[in-house]
Parts: C-alpha cells; structure tokens; sequence
C-alpha cells in the first residue's frame, strides 16, 4: 500500500477532502521524523513503537577489493511493532493464504 492509497482511504472513511488527509498524513511524519532526529522514541500503544536503535562498531569487508573497512557506531531508524499488532497479522488468514501461494510458487 502506497502513501497516496493510504491518503485516500483515509479521506474515503473519515469524509475529510483528500488535502485535509495528506496533509495530517504529511504532518505525522514530519512529527515522527523530527522526533527521532532529535533522538526520542515515539510510542504507540497497540501498534508499535519508532525507535532509534544504536549499531556497535564493526569491520566490513570490501570483497572486490578484498579489503577490510571499519564502520563505526551509529544510530539507524527502526519500527519495533506491539505485540498485539503481531499477533493479528500472524491470526489473519489473508496474511496465511498469501504466504501459502508464495511458498507454493517458489516449489
């Protein structure tokens, strides 16, 4: 599902004109966005939390070069989903049947 899907069923449910809806979608992100830059984590309760997760210091290899690089610690955006958000998508039979015909694609 894309942003402007979500945009319109969004305006389609609530009966706000499609602007009015991008723009408090936009507004949310920007909100979301701004606070993780500024290092705080945003909670929702029953669907997840964003947070900012910290990656340790590591060696990487450069194969083609057969070198080896060092990465230093850094910080990296991430969603974290509510364990009541997975356990519905792990109880939706449409979720079942789409992983179903993916694995019996695959064979």
């Amino acid at each position: 599902m894309t942003k402007a899907e979500v945009i319109a069923e969004i305006s389609a449910k609530t009966g706000v004109e499609k602007l009015a809806a991008q723009e408090c979608v936009e507004t949310f992100f920007k909100v979301v966005r701004n606070s993780m830059v500024e290092g705080k984590n945003v909670y929702f309760r029953g669907f997840g939390s964003f947070i900012v997760k910290k990656r340790a210091k590591k060696i990487a290899r450069n194969i083609s070069k057969n070198t080896a690089m060092v990465i230093d610690e850094h910080w990296i955006p991430a969603f974290k989903p509510a364990k009541t958000f997975v356990d519905k998508v792990k109880k939706s039979e449409t979720v079942k049947t789409m992983a179903a015909k993916k694995s019996a694609a695959k064979a």
